[in-house]
């Protein structure tokens, strides 16, 4: 059987996997990013290619940030600056002499999503990947659709909180994992009380989004009040989509996903409160059954696909 190396490369954490023609992953792996990222991608993509001797079609890479896809640069990477410029298309093929395809990586997840997950179900759907930032991906009439979809970058404030981007406002500097953290420590400095004072031998400013979930959960107000406005202002961005998209699903995946019963039913219900109800009562706000595989999947489905195309134009 066929396989594909791909890779994840995210704000926090850079995944990689080894992936069959029929969407079966055989191994993950996962590292923290780090300033190197192209060193740790290939340390990554070696460890698999000396543990499988496999059939390999391709290499996929799913990058957060803007990506030329037909060249494979990454234009602009907002979390992921050093990577700004990059032919990572050419390198990585230069390097392992194999096909490459380079996706942003929320496209990367709609097309896994589409291909075997939740997605299955729906012709039409935006995928929303939520975690250091926030990614957009869109399928139209069963295809990805080629457009940047950077939704985490639409502004929701026009005076709003300076972005990585260069923008101001924009839809991640509120609702992202990078936000609801932001967001609890300015808390705790201004002397609110909350449990999260005492994290991590009191350096809070070590604390990260599942910690404030979890402390959420435990009733801490801080906490439920941050993950809860990062949640409405995420519902304000999904009723845009909605209003201008009018698609059959809207399909959430990320690491924010597990904070589902309070930030993402904030979510739904703002956007049940701001998106033109006629449009609102025919979406389905759904999670991924793939969660954080989507993109990994997907880069491995984009590969197959390529590959397929390259062999039938021959």
């Amino acid at each position: 059987m066929k396989q594909a190396i791909v890779a994840d490369i995210g704000g926090t954490n850079i995944r990689a996997a080894l992936v069959t023609s029929s969407g079966e992953i055989v191994q993950k792996l996962k590292e923290p990013n780090s300033k190197e990222p192209i060193q740790m991608l290939y340390k990554l993509i070696d460890t698999l290619l000396s543990e499988h001797q496999a059939d390999l079609t391709g290499i996929g890479i799913a990058v957060a940030g803007l990506i030329d896809s037909k060249s494979g640069t990454v234009l602009q990477s907002p979390n992921i600056s050093s990577l700004n410029g990059i032919n990572l298309k050419q390198e990585t093929a230069q390097k392992y002499n194999k096909l490459v395809v380079v996706e942003n990586d929320a496209n990367a997840a709609a097309f896994g999503e589409r291909w075997k997950g939740t997605g299955k179900k729906f012709e039409n759907f935006v995928m929303l990947t939520l975690g250091t930032g926030i990614g957009g991906g869109i399928i139209v009439k069963g295809k990805l659709l080629q457009v940047a979809a950077e939704i985490g970058h639409i502004s929701i404030n026009s005076n709003g909180r300076p972005c990585a981007c260069g923008n101001m406002g924009c839809l991640e500097t509120y609702a992202s994992a990078t936000a609801i953290v932001g967001n609890a420590i300015a808390e705790i400095e201004k002397g609110t009380e909350s449990i999260l004072k005492a994290a991590y031998k009191g350096n809070f400013y070590k604390i990260t989004a599942e910690d404030i979930y979890k402390a959420a959960l435990d009733g801490d107000s801080v906490a439920r009040t941050v993950v809860r406005e990062a949640g409405k202002h995420l519902g304000t961005g999904i009723a845009s989509i909605i209003n201008i998209m009018s698609p059959e699903a809207i399909i959430l995946t990320g690491g924010l996903l597990g904070a589902w019963n309070i930030y993402i039913e904030a979510a739904i219900n703002e956007a049940a409160k701001r998106a033109l109800k006629e449009l609102y009562s025919r979406v389905s706000i759904v999670p991924s059954e793939l969660a954080d595989d989507a993109g990994m999947i997907g880069a491995a489905g984009l590969v197959f696909e390529q590959s397929q195309q390259s062999s039938t134009s021959n």
